[in-house]
């Protein structure tokens, strides 16, 4: 994958792809905006294609993330709350099967930063929630406490 980036006027850059081209407008959309933005929607892709390969369909897909950056320079995402609202002719389990398959398999923008950001997420299908503030337990950024673990007498 390549991208090349070139300096138009005054805070304007444009963003040339092997496919097409953009427009990036500080400070109108900053490029943190930008790259949150194609994190969510790397997922929303996922989300789109899974079930479509499936013989299912998704409709009225709409996911919001949240980041919390740290205050210290570079101001990496620390967390990241992904919420999930879709509408499916699936059950609740493979809605949610598609959610995680894409946060912890397929997303590669996700997978790429989860191991420095702690990764929640909440569901919403068919008006329902069927998931609330879950968090990855896979990745560096979780920090969570497994407690002891006894070894195996051998």
């Amino acid at each position: 994958m390549k991208v090349t980036v070139s300096h138009q006027e005054g805070m304007k850059f444009e963003a040339k792809t092997e496919k097409s081209s953009f427009i990036i407008d500080c400070p109108t959309i900053s490029p943190v905006e930008y790259f949150l933005a194609g994190i969510i929607t790397c997922s929303a892709t996922d989300m789109v294609l899974m079930p479509k390969n499936s013989g299912k369909t998704v409709s009225d897909l709409v996911i919001d993330g949240d980041a919390l950056r740290a205050e210290d320079h570079p101001r990496k995402f620390v967390q990241l709350h992904l919420d999930y609202q879709f509408n499916s002719d699936a059950d609740d389990t493979m809605a949610a099967r598609w959610v995680m398959a894409s946060l912890e398999t397929y997303c590669s923008t996700i997978n790429t930063i989860r191991d420095t950001t702690e990764i929640s997420f909440s569901i919403k299908h068919n008006g329902h929630v069927i998931r609330e503030n879950e968090k990855m337990i896979s990745g560096g950024g979780s920090k969570i406490d497994m407690g002891e673990i006894e070894a195996c007498l051998s």
